[in-house]
């Protein structure tokens, strides 16, 4: 087997060379994007097994994914000369479930233990719930199933949790006889397979002897995303002597609101005592100016191991900027773009679609939709296709036509609202012998059934009749709120994604009036669905149309999160504005700063070829118009390496930029469609305003900076206006006293 070396080693850069024939010790590898980390672990393993310093039963290899130790398995067969269906490699749960089956005594389970996905796992809370007569209003299922996670990913048994407060306790108490109940049933969930291995390996000391004696040779994938945790499982195994081999970068470390730890990479070459880290730095995936961009946006963030990656493939197309006056224009041209890319050849599904959040898809989705471009929505749901847009759309249906069964049926009991299974079976029953709709129904029916149900009737009055004359948006916006959506979600421990996406229903609502032309206001005292029903007709026409399959030729749209291990020939990147991206949210501590920096360098390192970069300084936020200013991001990277699409700007700073749109009068009727009154609003302070300040104004205060007015009240003495001034914030500023510039 010695004779296979050479070939095993063909091919690789010196920094590849070097990490796979490290002699047995503790090992750090700093892979950077596109730098050939999948190939120096498998190579590794390989060199190991070929120098007889390892036979592949003492090699134990962890990875994040199915699919990526699949593809591992795959390329040791192609390397090797040997069976690898007996070798420990897999994900953190797939070796831990893998363990526990062969010690399920000692573990304390049935042999025929069953595992517990997430959907399984939050029934069975919503079970235990009801059978403890516990309010599920009070105590969210998801929102206790992702506290008792997040103990148990922490090594955090129920008997040590500490609380502070009632509500902590009870909380406590019910992670208790969750426990208690899926010991009773043989069931464990994905957080309990890796405890409860930890556990057994921690308490049976010859367990423990017996694999560490076995692996000598420990690899790990992805490193920079392990949490507390799987490190101390790993630090367990490795305790007997292992070499640790750890794979990662600090740079790509974007999963901290699922317990990455990224300082677990400094922990590691403190605790280990790593004498060599070496870096992966060559690039063989994207062109040099891209690569620049992203090393020059990373290195502003200070807690970094540090390394510049660089490629042997030329500088490239410059990167392309495109700053538009609203959300929907910035659509418009990516559509253009993307149309003239296909014209020269390029393949849609070589061409990405990147945002920081789930609700930007929708504007992109409709664009998308109306110039007849297939699309997939990588990693999620198409817009109109998630759960709590068809939930919202369901209510809006039946304010509509109260008899629409399907959308009955949908939300008669979501929110949760105590119609039992029962009162449901009685309705149909009597639907079905009456002839009529599931609404009508319930005026036939008596006791508990009747009481249940005539809630929600009222409901559904109470939606349409405080509906009649509103505006669109403001219809979605009150049905929103009084079914309960928003509430439920704002409930939910990761609501915030879907309370954005219902918020940018909102937006969809005045989009669709925008572009089809406000109807005339209706009668007092008649009812008017026509915009609702126009809308509703075509949020299921998007829903259904243009669905690409898994073959089809189709663009590629996805979270930047989602994007990550992923790469593509053009990549879009839009809304990049203060408040988006980064998200408003994670200004607030450097650290969460940090994780949008590491986001955005994952987004820029996706491009293999051209990389668009799109802001917008408008964007409709809940049916209203927001003022933006640019991403601080899109500031990080060298003025020589952008080449800006949008002909009046051409200045080499964003503030310059920023200061030759101020000096220049944009026309109303240039202006992006908003709804009639934003529209007003904006020009009333235009008109009314005497100190020559306005609403989407850029101005420059000496303490703050350059900001961007986005409110305004009052008059003469009293005028103030509203200020983003990004890393600064809003700020309220009296026009009287205040030292604030046109820019």
């Amino acid at each position: 087997m010695p004779a296979l070396t050479p070939i095993l080693l063909s091919g690789l850069n010196p920094e590849q060379l070097a990490a796979v024939t490290l002699p047995p010790q503790h090992a750090l590898i700093l892979a950077g994007a596109g730098s050939g980390k999948t190939r120096v672990l498998t190579t590794r393993i390989a060199w190991l097994i070929s120098t007889s310093q390892a036979g592949p039963h003492s090699i134990l290899a962890v990875t994040f994914t199915n699919k990526a130790a699949k593809e591992m398995l795959t390329r040791l067969s192609a390397m090797l000369p040997i069976n690898t269906r007996g070798m420990w490699i897999g994900t953190f749960h797939g070796l831990c479930n893998r363990l526990l089956r062969a010690h399920y005594r000692e573990a304390a389970l049935p042999q025929l233990f069953q595992i517990l996905d997430q959907a399984d796992q939050l029934s069975a809370i919503k079970r235990l719930l009801k059978s403890l007569n516990v309010d599920d209003e009070k105590f969210p299922p998801r929102e206790l199933q992702h506290f008792i996670n997040a103990q148990k990913e922490q090594g955090l048994r129920a008997a040590v949790v500490e609380a502070w407060d009632d509500y902590t306790r009870k909380r406590v108490e019910l992670y208790d006889a969750y426990e208690r109940q899926c010991q009773r049933e043989g069931v464990v969930d994905f957080a309990e397979l890796l405890l409860r291995s930890f556990e057994l390996l921690e308490r049976n000391e010859i367990l423990r002897r017996h694999y560490q004696e076995r692996f000598r040779h420990i690899l790990v994938d992805e490193f920079q995303d392990t949490n507390k945790l799987q490190y101390r499982w790993l630090k367990l195994l490795a305790g007997g002597g292992a070499s640790m081999f750890a794979v990662g970068d600090d740079d790509q470390s974007i999963y901290a609101f699922r317990g990455a730890e990224v300082g677990n990479m400094r922990d590691l070459e403190r605790e280990f005592q790593v004498a060599k880290v070496i870096r992966l730095e060559q690039n063989y995936r994207s062109h040099g100016n891209i690569l620049d961009a992203a090393n020059a946006i990373i290195k502003n963030n200070a807690a970094r191991l540090g390394k510049n990656l660089w490629t042997e493939a030329g500088s490239g197309e410059p990167i392309r900027v495109f700053e538009s006056l609203s959300d929907v224009d910035e659509a418009r041209w990516i559509v253009e773009e993307i149309k003239a890319l296909t014209r020269d050849g390029h393949a849609r599904a070589e061409i990405a679609l990147l945002y920081r959040s789930n609700a930007q898809s929708r504007v992109l989705e409709h664009a998308l939709f109306n110039a007849g471009l297939p699309y997939r929505v990588y990693g999620g749901l198409r817009f109109f296709e998630r759960q709590e847009i068809k939930h919202a759309l369901a209510y809006l249906r039946l304010i509509a036509n109260a008899d629409d069964d399907t959308a009955f049926a949908r939300v008669v009991n979501f929110p949760t609202r105590g119609i039992g299974a029962r009162s449901l079976e009685q309705l149909a029953d009597a639907a079905k012998a009456r002839n009529c709709s599931l609404h009508a129904a319930i005026r036939g029916l008596g006791g508990k059934a009747l009481a249940s149900l005539s809630g929600f009737a009222q409901l559904v009055i109470r939606m349409r009749e405080g509906s009649a004359g509103l505006p669109l948006p403001e219809v979605v916006d009150h049905v929103v709120e009084l079914s309960g959506l928003r509430e439920h979600y704002r409930n939910e421990r990761e609501g915030e994604d879907r309370l954005a996406n219902l918020d940018e229903l909102i937006n969809a609502a005045a989009g669709f009036v925008a572009e089809e032309g406000n109807r005339e206001a209706p009668t007092e005292g008649m009812e008017d669905t026509g915009d609702l029903a126009s809308f509703l007709a075509h949020a299921a026409l998007e829903a259904g149309e243009h669905q690409a399959g898994d073959s089809d030729d189709a663009v590629q749209l996805m979270t930047v999160h989602s994007a990550k291990g992923l790469e593509f020939n053009m990549v879009f990147i839009s809304g990049l504005e203060e408040g988006l991206f980064p998200h408003e949210n994670s200004v607030i501590e450097e650290k969460g700063l940090e994780e949008e920096r590491r986001l955005m360098y994952v987004a820029v390192t996706r491009a293999r070829q051209r990389l668009y970069l799109s802001f917008a300084q408008t964007r409709m936020l809940h049916g209203q118009t927001r003022y933006n200013m640019v991403s601080r991001f899109l500031d990080e990277i060298p003025a020589d390496l952008l080449k800006w699409l949008t002909p009046k700007f051409k200045a080499n700073s964003i503030s310059e930029r920023h200061s030759d749109f101020a000096r220049k009068e944009v026309p109303w009727g240039d202006m992006p469609t908003y709804p009639d009154r934003d529209v007003a609003r904006l020009r009333a302070s235009r008109q009314e305003d005497a100190s020559g300040f306005h609403i989407g104004q850029n101005v420059m205060h000496g303490k703050f900076g350059l900001g961007v007015i986005i409110n305004a009240e009052g008059s003469g003495m009293d005028a103030r206006v509203q200020v983003n001034f990004g890393h600064a914030g809003m700020k309220w500023l009296a026009l009287s006293i205040a030292k604030l510039t046109p820019a």
